[in-house]
């Protein structure tokens, strides 16, 4: 095979693997599905406190390396979940990075992305902590940043949360680029 041939060879393979890896990833945030994954207790059956921590693939080419994560809380006889999450996408236009708002299915998928659960605590414990996580939500040292590396991102504030509220025994997901960064506050 001359030199040629092999040039040929490696532009054909590489162009078929950009095809190929561009075609798996939606990169219409508007499209992309935002559906419930169904894995979430419902809150009208559940009555216990629930306490969920999530993670999916992030968007884009960056879930090929990366996670995004967030936190939902249902105190007792709550029929919604209040979810916090870090995004963003609208700090330079001065708003927080650090969201709340309150869902039924707080198990939606992450633009397109099915989320797993990587905590999940349920009844008199969950109770107990619910009060700890929101206490330690209020103190969330960087509520209004966002870095994409090294952090804070949305991986640094559930990483946050799981050092402010040891008895949750949080273990982040490899994949969670910037859930270090969280070693960088003093509690």
């Amino acid at each position: 095979m001359n030199i040629l041939s092999k040039i040929s060879t490696v532009r054909m393979v590489t162009l078929l693997c950009v095809m190929f890896l561009s075609a798996c990833t939606n990169t219409d945030w508007r499209t992309a599905s935002r559906e419930s994954a169904g894995i979430a207790p419902d809150p009208a059956l559940q009555t216990q406190a629930v306490i969920e921590f999530y993670a999916a693939d992030a968007f884009s080419w960056r879930g090929w390396f990366a996670v995004h994560t967030w936190v939902a809380i249902k105190e007792q006889d709550a029929v919604e979940y209040t979810v916090y999450e870090v995004v963003g996408w609208q700090v330079d236009r001065g708003l927080p990075a650090l969201r709340e708002y309150t869902t039924t299915t707080p198990d939606r998928y992450w633009y397109g992305a099915k989320p797993e659960k990587f905590l999940s605590m349920q009844g008199p414990k969950a109770q107990a902590l619910i009060p700890q996580i929101k206490a330690a939500v209020s103190r969330y040292p960087w509520a209004n940043e966002y870095t994409l590396v090294p952090g804070p991102n949305s991986n640094t504030f559930p990483a946050w949360l799981g050092l402010q509220v040891p008895e949750l025994e949080l273990k982040m997901p490899f994949r969670a680029i910037g859930s270090g960064f969280a070693d960088n506050a003093s509690s």
